[in-house]
């Protein structure tokens, strides 16, 4: 789905020349390279084996990831990849392994980590601000699952009901988000209890999730995500014990019992961070060291597997 936005994004960065095309889907990858003015090549291990291709760019349904990255990792390409790393923990270190041994540049997408609401939570969090955080409460969804009178589908692509390809559904996808950003914000967690709702019978995935997380400090979490949510607002809320933060669509605000009158104070990011992709083309060619790290790919993957095992089980599930 974000296949478009990689290309734009690599076509405006100097350091990045897209070279070709590969596509399971021929007849796909064949326009889409028509489109961006390259060939296109039907055998990935031609791709791979391309002395000319220093790296790629993985937007394939996730269930590929694992094959594709660890034969990237083999034939010495740099990855950037879309989230999530690999459906399984043990696949995700299997790939982390392989990207040390072959000493190749990994990043998996996690773009909210470098905007404006995570941030200013991140500072808050790490100058006391709230005091003792004990509770994270993150929320994104829309609604494209929901079809308008009329209309056969929603606007979200089939391949995202697609279990085998897609791994699940809401909650791997658009929860991923939720997810990377209350792990990086709290912390070790310990436990996990899920449950992934099926509300439209049409699909054999969740269209809608909820989680509850406990952490290592005793805070807990609820993490929320839905494919059938018009209009639902991006929101990331901090709850401490000296203080509140509320981030809703680019806006950010605090309360804290220092302030005078119990007033709201709007912020500011403290600082800017360069996108995923910007990181990754400078740790190539700068040997920079991103802020988006082996935990956060790692980390994800873990609350997701962690979270599906709780749904099929109906039980709290350990985090070891």
């Amino acid at each position: 789905m974000h296949a478009d936005d990689y290309a734009k994004e690599a076509l405006e960065n100097p350091d990045i020349q897209i070279k070709k095309v590969w596509d399971d889907n021929v007849e796909r990858g064949e326009q889409w390279a028509k489109e961006l003015d390259v060939p296109f090549e039907e055998n990935i291990d031609k791709v791979m084996k391309d002395d000319d291709i220093d790296a790629i760019i993985v937007t394939t349904s996730t269930n590929l990831h694992t094959e594709i990255l660890l034969k990237a990792c083999q034939h010495n390409k740099h990855i950037f990849t879309e989230k999530v790393l690999a459906l399984s923990v043990k696949e995700s270190e299997e790939i982390w392994k392989a990207k040390l041994k072959y000493n190749v540049q990994l990043m998996v997408s996690l773009p909210r980590l470098t905007e404006k609401e995570f941030l200013c939570a991140e500072e808050a969090v790490e100058k006391g601000w709230l005091g003792n955080v004990t509770m994270i409460r993150c929320r994104l969804a829309h609604d494209g699952a929901v079809i308008p009178d009329g209309e056969e589908f929603g606007w979200l692509p089939d391949r995202f009901y697609d279990k085998q390809r897609a791994g699940g559904g809401a909650l791997v996808d658009l929860g991923a988000h939720p997810i990377y950003l209350t792990n990086r914000l709290m912390g070790k967690s310990i436990s996990v209890y899920a449950h992934l709702q099926s509300i439209s019978d049409q699909y054999e995935v969740d269209d809608s999730a909820v989680v509850t997380v406990e952490y290592e400090s005793g805070a807990l979490g609820i993490i929320e995500t839905s494919f059938l949510s018009h209009g639902s607002p991006f929101q990331l809320q901090l709850y401490g014990t000296e203080g509140t933060l509320l981030a809703e669509d680019g806006k950010v605000k605090i309360k804290r019992k220092q302030y005078q009158d119990d007033k709201w104070l709007e912020l500011e990011a403290p600082k800017q961070i360069a996108s995923p992709m910007k990181q990754w083309a400078d740790a190539i060619q700068k040997n920079s060291t991103p802020t988006i790290t082996k935990d956060d790919f790692l980390q994800l993957t873990v609350i997701n597997q962690a979270a599906d095992l709780s749904h099929k089980q109906k039980k709290r599930v350990e985090i070891r």
